[in-house]
């Protein structure tokens, strides 16, 4: 009976376990050969990184700037070196960023609302209050009044770029409007006819890049050197 029993239980192996147990044992040199295999395909996968990494490195970060710099010193260089404006062997300011001109006999340019100083290049910001914020309106106030002061018999309306900062504080044009909202005062305090400084400030006034993107404006600094120039 025991044995019969025991013939039964055999009988009744599930068929995949008796599969396994005949399927032959891998080789031994095979089952070393397994995560030597792996480790090798990680090593090339691993050489393939590091040289897309070393050759990106070059391409892009020696290569490719070095060729934009060469072309913009070959094709645009004032313009790749900041625009400088030199007098006299002296850079006296860049044609790109804004100086503060408080004297009456001086165009003065857009305010600034950099810090600690006006037109600040190395922190661009405008002053990021809003329309009616009590601080943005006392700006306004105390610039127009220094305005009025200049020039008391002045009693136009005051250009809106001449009261508020541009987005960037360094902005260096003002509009043609705000130039000529000052001609006559620049004309009086140095003692030179109206149509002589109405005639630099067209002189230095671009028109919209391409014909329609932007405004026209007049680049202060540029305008105020020519002013120095005039003969006394």
């Amino acid at each position: 009976m025991a044995a019969q029993i025991e013939t039964n239980s055999l009988s009744q192996t599930p068929p995949e376990t008796a599969e396994a147990s005949r399927q032959p044992e891998a080789p031994e040199g095979q089952m070393d050969r397994e995560p030597r295999s792996r480790a090798g395909r990680f090593a090339s996968y691993a050489r393939q990184a590091v040289v897309m990494l070393i050759a990106l490195a070059v391409l892009l970060g020696l290569i490719y700037p070095l060729f934009i710099t060469g072309i913009g010193q070959a094709f645009f260089h004032h313009k790749a070196n900041g625009s400088l404006i030199v007098q006299n062997g002296t850079i006296v300011g860049s044609e790109l960023i804004g100086q503060p001109f408080t004297d009456p006999g001086y165009f003065w340019s857009r305010p600034s609302a950099t810090s600690p100083v006006p037109y600040n290049a190395n922190a661009s910001t405008g002053s990021n209050l809003g329309p009616t914020n009590p601080a943005l309106l006392k700006a306004i106030a105390d610039r127009i009044a220094a305005l009025r002061a200049a020039d008391p018999g002045n009693t136009a309306p005051v250009p809106i770029d001449l009261v508020t900062a541009s987005g960037s504080g360094l902005d260096p044009d003002i509009s043609p409007a705000a130039a000529e909202y000052q001609v006559a005062r620049v004309a009086r305090v140095r003692g030179v006819s109206v149509d002589t400084v109405r005639s630099l400030v067209e002189k230095y006034t671009s028109g919209r890049q391409l014909g329609f993107l932007g405004e026209p404006r007049v680049n202060v600094l540029q305008l105020n050197r020519a002013l120095d120039a005039l003969p006394k």
